[in-house]
């Protein structure tokens, strides 16, 4: 029987961990302005004083550079897309937001890529099991991120963000978040079909699917800001449940 790497685990998960802290801190140096307009940000360190940009600006390249480090660990591919997962977070995500809607999309590319990177360190390569690990985060976030925004309507109206598909609270923005929740109900058979689970976890992965897309179904037929809310709490249970799903079924 193989042995579990607990040192690669603990080093690939810190890895992980230092470069979202780096995208994180990047992207408070860039709206410290906008996060003091928001009550939801205006008590992080830059926005509310308790720290300097040089501060964050230097802790944020220390991390980032411990993290790619880490990663490198395991092989280059692995370092680069976690480079290019905050690089894109930080200086594309981050300024867009100010622009267009879109930004929801060119954030869920760098937010979708922690699976793939892991699978990338362990097998060195990008696989097709990585790309539907991948496609997984990818459309889970859109409805997770639409019905925050939904949620937080009038607190990101302040800073200027109206990164609702359509800038509004309306049907077609609900539309959206339905469409997308939607599509993780064949995505996530995905890993059963590929042969990379089993039975159980696509149960529980499928049922959690159709689950995410009644709430976002909830929020189309009613759009009220509590169907919203329902819809955000449901992403929040949906990832950590089909995560470990995965995980323990390969143990």
């Amino acid at each position: 029987m193989p042995t579990f790497n607990w040192i690669g685990l603990t080093v690939l998960c810190l890895g992980g961990y230092l470069i979202t802290g780096a995208a994180n801190a990047l992207n408070q140096v860039l709206e410290q302005d906008v996060d003091q307009k928001m009550a939801r940000t205006a008590k992080r360190p830059l926005a509310s004083g308790r720290m300097t940009k040089n501060q964050a600006v230097l802790i944020a390249g220390l991390m980032s550079l411990a993290g790619v480090t880490l990663l490198a660990l395991f092989n280059g591919l692995a370092a680069l897309i976690g480079m290019i997962s905050l690089m894109s977070y930080a200086f594309i995500y981050t300024p867009m937001k100010r622009v267009s809607p879109i930004a929801v999309f060119i954030g869920a590319i760098p937010g979708a890529l922690p699976p793939m990177i892991g699978w990338v360190a362990v097998t060195g390569s990008i696989d097709p099991e990585a790309i539907v690990l991948f496609a997984l985060l990818f459309a889970w976030q859109f409805p997770h991120f639409w019905a925050i925004a939904w949620v937080r309507f009038e607190d990101y109206a302040k800073a200027g963000f109206y990164l609702l598909p359509t800038k509004k609270k309306d049907k077609q923005s609900a539309l959206q978040s339905l469409i997308y929740a939607s599509f993780l109900i064949p995505i996530g058979l995905m890993p059963y079909i590929m042969g990379l689970t089993g039975v159980i976890s696509a149960v529980i992965v499928t049922g959690m699917a159709f689950y995410y897309t009644f709430r976002a179904w909830q929020l189309y037929k009613s759009c009220t800001r509590d169907a919203a809310r329902q819809l955000m709490f449901s992403s929040f249970i949906y990832l950590p449940v089909v995560m470990l799903a995965l995980v323990m079924d390969k143990i």
